[in-house]
């Protein structure tokens, strides 16, 4: 018998300082059985601190070669940004900036690899890596209905989660 998905609901109250984003976010995801939590939670972090207009999460979740986990898209549906999780292929990555304005990868690893492979990829650097630490990361344990806090102010994220304050920090830089 195959697994399902398990479902969460995750509210967030959004204080993104930095961009100046204020929302109050009533979120489902879906974590794929291969999906671990540490993967789920970069997902989750990703999407609330690219929060805009028109994103939204992958119809066909992770598993899907030809989407990415997250986009954002305007109106008439073209695709503006390409959102990515973990440690994508150069081939992916490549195929993302041709097919979008912004590309963005978040994810816990170095990716050293696949800086390696920045010569390959269309438009490498205009690519934004953004890196959680796993120790942050696996800090922020959600439940089927998790109620959070988030706040990034000056590159410091700050989130809480049942009167539990967790402090990461979160580097950027560009994939080349």
């Amino acid at each position: 018998m195959a697994l399902t998905a398990t479902m969460y609901r995750v509210q967030v109250a959004l204080s993104d300082v930095d961009r100046g984003v204020y929302e109050a976010l009533d979120l489902r995801l879906a974590q794929h059985p291969s999906e671990s939590m540490r993967f789920l939670v970069t997902r989750l972090l990703a999407y609330c601190l690219s929060y805009e207009d028109g994103i939204a999460f992958s119809k066909g979740g992770i598993s899907s070669t030809d989407e990415p986990p997250i986009a954002v898209r305007d109106p008439t549906g073209i695709l503006l940004a390409w959102i990515d999780v973990g440690a994508p292929a150069a081939e992916r990555l490549h195929k993302a900036s041709k097919a979008a304005r912004r590309v963005a990868v978040f994810t816990h690893q170095d990716l050293v690899a696949l800086r390696k492979e920045a010569h390959a990829i269309h438009r490498a650097d205009a690519i934004e890596i953004a890196r959680f630490e796993p120790a942050f990361l696996d800090a922020i344990q959600l439940e089927r209905n998790t109620k959070l806090e988030l706040v990034r102010n000056e590159g410091q994220l700050y989130v809480t989660i049942d009167g539990k304050s967790i402090e990461g920090e979160l580097t950027t830089s560009m994939l080349a």
